[in-house]
């Protein structure tokens, strides 16, 4: 699997006057790439199918602990338009409850990583010297490692669950966001407006929180996005090797797990649900890759 490399900060850096514009720009340029705009939309109605599965699975007990051995491993039909698992669930069911743990896990490891790098990227990049040498040391430490390695070593410690697979997978993530900040919040440092503001006895708190941070926060939204489909991926390939959501709990990469045997005679139940990985990831990479020239301020003319 392949994360996605922190943005080259010296095409990114943002003129406080630019911020007002990036509304328009993102819905400008996203709309106008068709493929963006079809993966937003997309996005959209998966992230609506998780908040509503309560109301929109057909079955939601289903999702949970209920069986229904005599309806076992039942093809897609009028009544199961998913079919049914090993044990008589249906599908469709598990999948929209499964979207709901998928999006949790990517949103909360995206949180945590993003808060924690952004932190110690701005203090790294702004205050310099040896503070910036400690952080940044640490850093290539994590990053020396393979993300997946990492997270399933972590995972294998820590016990399988879905909140320790938020916390694996985000002690791997940070250190992107911290180097992507801090390269940033370097470059920003020596800005005439950031010089301007030190002249007028401006406090570094208050240059950080008013310059630095919010014009370091562009790149970062943008590897968000792309990164939000590699988290997806992360968090199912520990939850198909057992490490990450147990049954009963419905998470794709755990239904790909349990499908994957019986693939031959039953396709839909591993099929399903890997399908729902693909499209997910794919929709985040082609909305980042929309964000990212919305964004880009060799664009600001267009």
């Amino acid at each position: 699997m392949s994360v996605h490399p922190p943005l080259d900060p010296a095409h990114d850096v943002e003129q406080p006057a630019y911020r007002g514009r990036w509304t328009r720009r993102v819905v400008a340029v996203v709309g106008a790439d068709r493929l963006a705009a079809v993966g937003a939309v997309v996005l959209l109605l998966i992230v609506a199918a998780a908040v509503l599965a309560p109301w929109l699975a057909p079955y939601p007990d289903d999702a949970r602990s209920a069986t229904h051995s005599l309806e076992a491993l039942q093809g897609p039909s009028a009544e199961h338009w998913f079919g049914t698992d090993r044990v008589g669930r249906d599908v469709l069911s598990r999948v929209l409850f499964g979207a709901r743990t998928s999006l949790t896990i990517a949103a909360a490891v995206l949180a945590i990583a993003a808060v924690v790098g952004v932190f110690l990227g701005v203090v790294a990049g702004y205050a310099g010297g040896w503070l910036r040498d400690v952080i940044m040391r640490v850093t290539d430490v994590f990053l020396a490692f393979p993300a997946l390695l990492l997270s399933t070593a972590l995972a294998l410690i820590l016990g399988p669950s879905v909140t320790t697979a938020i916390i694996a997978i985000a002690a791997t993530w940070w250190p992107w966001y911290t180097r992507l900040s801090a390269s940033m919040a370097s470059t920003i440092r020596g800005r005439a407006y950031v010089d301007a503001a030190r002249c007028l006895g401006v406090s570094r708190g208050r240059i950080v929180a008013r310059h630095v941070l919010p014009n370091s926060l562009t790149p970062v939204l943008v590897q968000l996005s792309l990164d939000a489909g590699g988290v997806i991926l992360t968090a199912a390939s520990l939850s198909y090797l057992g490490l990450g959501a147990q049954d009963p709990t419905a998470e794709w990469g755990l239904m790909v797990q349990q499908g994957q045997s019986l693939f031959s005679t039953a396709w839909w139940v591993a099929a399903f649900p890997g399908l729902a990985i693909l499209v997910t990831a794919f929709c985040f990479n082609v909305l980042g890759e929309g964000l990212r020239d919305a964004l880009d301020p060799r664009r600001g003319n267009r």
